[in-house]
């Protein structure tokens, strides 16, 4: 790793909590492999403190390069953004943030691309796939619209939250108006499930679809990424599915975020 100096770019991850975060520790090695003089660190916001403060702050910072977005901002950073890719005004989501020249910022969202890419790595199969995702929130916007692109064949969706479900639902609908949609309903009669909430960061979460609901040769995924093996995958280990862990969506997308945060 470069000594920071004067010239070092900074970086954050961005999240509550931040105890379990990779998004640093790949960011760095990828930095030195690169030859790039940039750090990045976590830094812990908590739902409700104020957002607009932090992206006040880092408009003044000219040595500060930009964000990576975790739970629980996804959404919230959007309206602090001053430009917006298409794919994150379409899912009204923001997983990545950039610091330009001018002190504006510009959002996007990464987490579908990695995602699908790390499906894809591991030589799975989107397209004509069924598949049954849990969550509505920032990472399942993206994986939702991600998915839409890679030509799934039916999206079925469920959430706690019914406003959210129907936001999600809504912005897919309207981006892709051919695209087979549902919402709740159980993991049956799916070729691939998804977790894309936050449920099996801690210990006692519940688990985010019923297990007797897995049965090969489904492949059940992940966006936890600590622990590797959640409760989850365990479960689905159990019933004789094949697991996808987390950090799949972290490697698929470390090139893409390279190239977002360091663009001049």
């Amino acid at each position: 790793m470069t000594p920071i100096s004067g010239k070092t770019k900074l970086f954050a991850t961005l999240g509550h909590p931040v105890t379990h975060v990779l998004t640093p520790q790949k960011l760095n090695t990828l930095f030195a492999k690169r030859h790039y003089d940039g750090v990045m660190v976590p830094v812990g916001i908590a739902p409700g403190q104020d957002l607009a403060t932090f992206a006040a702050s880092i408009r003044v910072m000219q040595n500060f390069g930009g964000a990576v977005v975790t739970v629980p901002h996804k959404t919230a950073i959007v309206s602090l953004c001053d430009r917006l890719s298409h794919r994150a005004e379409a899912a009204g989501a923001v997983n990545v943030l950039r610091r330009e020249a001018d002190s504006s910022l510009t959002g996007d969202l990464l987490d579908g691309v990695g995602f699908v890419n790390g499906l894809k790595n591991a030589g799975e199969v989107i397209k004509d796939r069924r598949i049954f995702l849990a969550g509505a929130g920032g990472a399942a916007l993206a994986i939702a619209f991600a998915l839409a692109e890679a030509d799934a064949a039916h999206i079925t969706i469920t959430n706690r939250s019914q406003d959210k479900l129907d936001d999600l639902t809504t912005r897919l609908k309207k981006s892709f108006p051919d695209l087979s949609i549902s919402q709740n309903g159980n993991p049956d009669k799916h070729d691939i499930v998804i977790n894309a909430t936050s449920l099996g960061l801690r210990e006692n979460d519940p688990l985010p679809v019923d297990p007797a609901h897995l049965h090969p040769p489904m492949l059940v995924a992940e966006v936890v990424m600590v622990p590797e093996q959640t409760p989850l995958l365990k479960a689905a280990s159990q019933a004789g599915c094949r697991t996808h862990s987390g950090r799949h969506m972290l490697a698929g997308q470390l090139s893409a975020i390279f190239d977002f945060l360091t663009a001049e």
